[in-house]
């Protein structure tokens, strides 16, 4: 396993675990990228090669691909529905990372190259209703993905598209459906609605508040991929030969936002009032991944229980968060 491996976003929540499983596997020369110092990154790890760029520069991006065989993009100016919802320049901007890491890694003779795209590019006609059937993948089109976001996302696997057919650089692109889990961003805007509720929960009960404010109604629906399911989900679709199109990568365990708190109560042994905040970015208002294309094609599709995964997720968020520990 000598052929480096460029991660771009280590220092994230998803590019931090993605290191820590190729390490896992045996891989010894990686390239670990991120724009933040080291000492923010998520998961730091000494033993790859650590480097600080900002990757919407496109001489950090030859600099990054450089002598590379393998790429994966996680890398992006992005958030939770709070952040892209009042960010839409921010999110757009980060088509300069896809756009000059393609060119990079096909300059430097890179051999294949994940995207990270997101299931924002799916048609919001196709998500007005909470009890929405899953989302294809043909239902990106025609096209009328979230705002700034979603058109960044859905325009960068395009940009993926091409340059397989032009350039011959094998690519392989992911529509990941709302990531959570350990290791990752619970507060300070950025983070999702897993994270989210599990912080105001923890913060309630370590308070000996009884409340919780919810964004909308709570009535709006989602399915959450556990990070496990989505680290396998990325080395499966990577490795894949016939994955040539971009993929759902997500659970198809729907739920509405109330019913998330109701898990996230039960784990933390409490009950709240709740307090909806019908004013907040709630962004679409049912969305949830149908996974027949991946089964088909992989055999495989992500399995971890909604329960289980937030159990795990509760239990680290609450160790940040305890008196000691802060």
């Amino acid at each position: 396993m000598s052929q480096k491996i460029l991660v771009a976003g280590a220092g994230g929540f998803i590019g931090g675990h993605l290191v820590a499983e190729l390490l896992r596997q045996g891989h010894k020369d990686i390239r670990a990228v991120d724009i933040k110092p080291a000492n923010e990154w998520y998961q730091h790890f000494p033993q790859v090669e650590n480097l600080q760029l900002d990757l919407q520069l496109k001489d950090a991006c030859e600099k990054a691909a450089k002598g590379t065989s393998e790429v994966y993009n996680l890398a992006a100016d992005m958030g939770g529905m709070g952040f892209i919802e009042l960010n839409r320049g921010l999110c757009m901007l980060s088509v300069l990372i896809n756009t000059h890491l393609l060119m990079a890694s096909r300059d430097a003779g890179a051999k294949r190259y994940f995207y990270s795209s997101s299931a924002c590019v799916y048609n919001a006609e196709k998500q007005t209703d909470p009890s929405v059937t899953g989302l294809r993948e043909e239902d990106a089109y025609p096209a009328m993905p979230e705002d700034g976001y979603g058109w960044e996302k859905l325009f960068s696997e395009r940009m993926c598209r091409h340059f397989m057919e032009d350039f011959g650089l094998t690519t392989r692109v992911a529509r990941f459906h709302n990531v959570y889990g350990p290791n990752g961003t619970y507060e300070g805007g950025r983070e999702k609605a897993p994270a989210a509720i599990c912080r105001k929960v923890i913060t309630a009960k370590l308070a000996g508040s009884h409340e919780i404010e919810i964004w909308g109604t709570g009535e709006q629906t989602r399915s959450f991929m556990y990070i496990d399911d989505c680290i396998t989900g990325i080395e499966k679709i990577f490795r894949s030969d016939n994955v040539t199109f971009p993929i759902n990568l997500g659970s198809a365990e729907k739920v509405s936002i109330n019913q998330l708190v109701d898990i996230v109560e039960d784990i933390a042994g409490i009950k709240l009032k709740r307090r909806y905040k019908l004013d907040a970015p709630k962004g679409v208002n049912g969305r949830n991944s149908d996974n027949t294309l991946i089964k088909k094609t992989l055999g495989w599709e992500p399995n971890t229980s909604l329960r289980v995964g937030m159990e795990k997720t509760y239990r680290w968020i609450y160790d940040q968060m305890s008196p000691g520990r802060r």
